[in-house]
């Protein structure tokens, strides 16, 4: 299995997160490496990472990826529940990480990174807020438990843990959130995400707004 992405990207998080899980094998292939980024863009013509190539088979789309790896590479950490009713909730708490937490912390990144005299100042503030909106939501419908759905580790905190470390980085999660806050410290105390946060940190220097000595 090749592996298209980069140690620092908050996608290629998720999915490296369902790879160390189940300690599944793979290559990597460096999207900073111009071969790399050509073979990329030739299994994958929209470009994005992360992509991974496995026999014949070429995935894209992190929670596409995960269900992959789950189907046909399954370990110990099933990620995907056998209860559908679980397996549901499960995706829909993935959606949740991505659209509202991940994508709006984003916002602010990519605003970051415009060219002089195109901020979008709207936007950003359109998207904290959304953002904000995201925390508060996340707070009351976590469970009781260790993860999000319940006492199994799954797809939703494959996508969680990069979301709210980032989310955190741009717009910190208000103290009063304590399921929420606590949730982020159990998933960045898990034995898989540390190892991929610790393959990210030589590259904390990329994020546009700043790495806070923190994490």
């Amino acid at each position: 299995m090749r592996f298209f992405g980069h140690p620092f990207s908050s996608y290629c998080w998720k999915v490296l997160i369902a790879l160390e899980e189940n300690a599944i094998p793979f290559d990597w292939a460096m999207v900073e490496q111009p071969e790399n980024s050509a073979e990329l863009s030739r299994l994958w013509p929209m470009g994005k990472f992360p992509v991974i190539e496995d026999g014949n088979a070429v995935i894209g789309e992190s929670s596409a990826i995960i269900e992959y790896l789950d189907a046909f590479h399954p370990g110990r950490v099933q990620l995907i529940p056998s209860d559908r009713r679980a397996a549901v909730q499960a995706r829909m708490m993935d959606r949740v990480f991505d659209n509202y937490v991940m994508n709006m912390m984003n916002v602010s990144v990519a605003n970051a990174l415009r060219p002089e005299g195109q901020a979008d100042a709207y936007g950003v503030a359109q998207s904290r807020d959304a953002l904000h909106a995201a925390y508060r939501w996340l707070d009351s419908a976590l469970p009781d438990a260790e993860w999000a759905i319940g006492d199994q580790f799954t797809i939703a905190d494959c996508a969680a843990a990069p979301a709210l470390f980032y989310a955190d980085w741009v717009e910190q999660i208000p103290k009063p959130l304590t399921r929420l806050r606590g949730y982020r410290a159990r998933l960045l105390a898990r034995p898989s995400v540390v190892r991929v946060v610790d393959a990210a940190r030589p590259y904390r220097g990329y994020f546009p707004l700043g790495a806070p000595e923190r994490d």
